[in-house]
């Protein structure tokens, strides 16, 4: 039997910059593949880093002629790009068995399979036991009836075989497959974060969330716990990209690993492997978590933890309460200056577009950006996904106005607020942009910073029109 994992071609998001990122899920689902079945064939084809086009990706369909193919996982806005692909797929071969999964195809299991007669099964939640066990059935050519963890049409029904129950140890799940990209995994990188030389490997330390974000689909998905990784095998996981790769950019991609011990018994780890000076780490952390475990950062940055992103989402309680974010506006300030004590680029997300906004209290976020001055700020609109609270309550409301969801990507207004129109929203968004990257006093800084890392981003920054792009979305 033959299995292809494809990365699509897409496009990227273009805040981020020029960055080319490891297709992580596919690589963790082959590694699981190979490790419980050796007689399978497994390709991982890489769109984005071989740069081919869609007629490419046909042919190359055409010549493996896999029995399964299953897209990477991807975000909501490329949603239709998953479709596209398995679209190709039936149209090379129809018997050719089409899996879809992730956060989105999760969420919208039924309305997926009623829609898109391209999907054959939509794996659901955790993937890796579900896939061997999925595979499985289908070399046996016995009934999918008995895996669990899947939606699929059977008879012109559509079924939902119950949930799979979640992996108890994650320890216990192979490296990424990054062997079966070998001959392009020099080419991910992240231009704005680490240059385009250091390597760019996606690093999964935990799964889940214990917070209940209101925007959020990461909580829900993983069934609202939180399972970590041992930091030894996140720590082995990191010098094996390092030593195997020449890796030196590694991002820890969960929403919420968390400060505290095992962060701490990470950064032990990192530097008893002597990879500390020469790998830089990036992770995703609440601002409360900075104050409440403040003791460590400097220990972080010692262990190569050179950037955070902090979730400030709004200078509002009110804003974060309806968000039910847990946090306060005052801990952001404090936890921006202590990531810059402790000599780590300070990163702050914003999010406008929450149903109270208006023009001023936009105008007040912008003034909080400036008075707490992070290093670097991203803002976004907020976007009810599939599978959060905020869709459910958006949905059942009316307040969705837009439903393509290629333009679910946090920078395209869904919906209006009580004041604000769509349009008002999207302007919204580049005023907040003007207003900080505008700053002729911020990009001097910027330039000219004692942190090299500040330095070296605002570089970056100065060449590229991110402005001009966010303008452009009002054409």
């Amino acid at each position: 039997m033959r299995v292809l994992f494809v990365e699509p071609p897409k496009d990227f998001w273009f805040i981020m910059g020029e960055y080319l990122p490891p297709p992580l899920g596919i690589l963790q689902l082959a590694a699981y593949l190979e490790s419980k079945n050796k007689n399978i064939e497994i390709e991982v084809l890489d769109c984005q880093a071989k740069q081919l086009d869609w007629k490419e990706l046909e042919k190359y369909i055409e010549s493996f002629q896999p029995d399964v193919v299953a897209p990477n996982a991807l975000a909501t806005c490329n949603a239709y790009t998953v479709v596209r692909t398995l679209e190709l797929v039936k149209k090379v071969n129809p018997n050719i068995l089409t899996i879809a999964g992730g956060q989105h195809f999760t969420a919208t299991a039924q309305e997926s399979l009623e829609t898109y007669p391209e999907i054959d099964v939509i794996i659901r939640g955790e993937g890796e036991q579900t896939f061997v066990e999925l595979v499985q059935a289908l070399g046996e050519k016995s009934s999918f009836s008995r895996v669990n963890g899947i939606s699929f049409r059977h008879k012109g029904k559509i079924l939902h075989n119950p949930p799979r129950p979640l992996i108890k140890n994650l320890d216990d799940l192979p490296f990424p497959g990054y062997h079966f990209v070998e001959d392009v995994v020099n080419k991910y990188h992240f231009k704005m974060m680490a240059g385009s030389k250091a390597g760019y490997a996606l690093i999964e330390g935990s799964r889940g969330c214990s917070h209940r974000c209101t925007f959020c689909s990461q909580w829900k998905h993983w069934a609202g716990i939180w399972r970590g990784k041992s930091p030894k095998r996140i720590a082995d996981e990191m010098e094996f990209c390092y030593q195997n790769y020449g890796i030196r950019f590694l991002w820890l991609t969960d929403d919420n690993f968390g400060l505290g011990k095992n962060t701490s018994s990470l950064c032990d780890e990192i530097v008893k492997r002597g990879i500390a000076d020469d790998v830089m780490w990036f992770m995703q952390v609440r601002s409360d978590d900075i104050i409440k475990h403040q003791d460590i950062l400097n220990k972080m940055r010692k262990a190569g933890n050179r950037w955070v992103l902090v979730g400030v989402e709004s200078h509002s309680s009110t804003t974060l309460n309806a968000f039910r974010k847990r946090i306060r506006p005052e801990d952001t300030k404090t936890a921006m200056k202590l990531l810059k004590e402790n000599g780590i680029f300070a990163q702050a997300t914003l999010i406008i577009g929450e149903r109270k906004d208006t023009a001023e209290s936009i105008a007040n976020l912008r003034e909080f950006v400036n008075d707490v001055d992070p290093d670097l700020a991203i803002f976004m609109i907020l976007t009810p996904f599939p599978g959060t609270e905020l869709y459910e309550t958006a949905k059942r409301n009316g307040w969705i106005e837009d439903n393509n969801w290629a333009n679910y990507d946090m920078v395209h207004a869904i919906m209006p607020t009580e004041t604000l129109t769509r349009e008002e929203v999207q302007e919204e968004l580049y005023k907040c942009y003007r207003n900080y990257y505008g700053s002729l006093g911020r990009r001097f800084k910027g330039l000219f910073s004692k942190n090299k890392l500040k330095r070296k981003t605002y570089r970056y920054l100065a060449s590229q029109g991110l402005l001009k792009e966010l303008k452009n979305l009002f054409r």
